[in-house]
């Protein structure tokens, strides 16, 4: 017997591990700070932080909610901003 079928052998039945964690994958658990965002800002769906200055210069003061010193934006709203910024020079 080799190390390969000893591991099927102590693996729970079944591939319910598998499937419960592509379930808890897909809902996260930080919402995204701009305001009229629905989306989720966690690393594991494409969300980044973000600098308090540079979410003030792309959608104002009131418009997102900071925590710790920066925003956490999900995967479309960071390209927005990227776009915004894309040409900017910021050396």
């Amino acid at each position: 017997m080799g190390f390969k079928a000893k591991a099927r052998k102590h693996r729970k039945d079944g591939d319910s591990d598998k499937a419960e964690t592509k379930k808890k994958s897909n809902a996260g658990e930080l919402p995204c700070a701009i305001k009229g965002c629905e989306k989720f800002a966690d690393k594991s769906l494409g969300g980044r932080s973000l600098s308090l200055d540079n979410a003030l210069d792309m959608w104002g003061e009131s418009n997102f909610t900071p925590s710790k010193g920066r925003v956490r934006v999900c995967k479309s709203c960071y390209r927005s901003w990227k776009k915004e910024n894309k040409n900017d020079d910021t050396y």
